[in-house]
């Protein structure tokens, strides 16, 4: 399983999202691959109003924001 991180520059709830998904303690480390939406008109039309998402590579599930620990754990099962 992969990662892809929806994000931008700038954005505060990004920061907050990435430092939970920092430490958040897993068995052991998943592939994080951060896409700014910023270069891609079709992706700030997609995800301009629920930046940060994370999105599963294998299922296609994402998880918007605000996420806790305990919800980004059981995404990632």
């Amino acid at each position: 399983m992969e990662l892809i991180f929806y994000t931008t520059s700038q954005c505060h709830l990004c920061e907050l999202a990435e430092a939970l998904l920092v430490n958040t303690p897993m068995p052991e480390p998943i592939p994080v691959d951060a896409v700014d939406i910023a270069q891609s008109a079709q992706l700030v039309e997609r995800y301009g109003t629920r930046i940060p998402v994370l999105r599963r590579n294998d299922t296609g599930e994402e998880l918007d924001w605000p996420f806790t620990s305990d919800q980004l754990l059981n995404f990632l099962r």
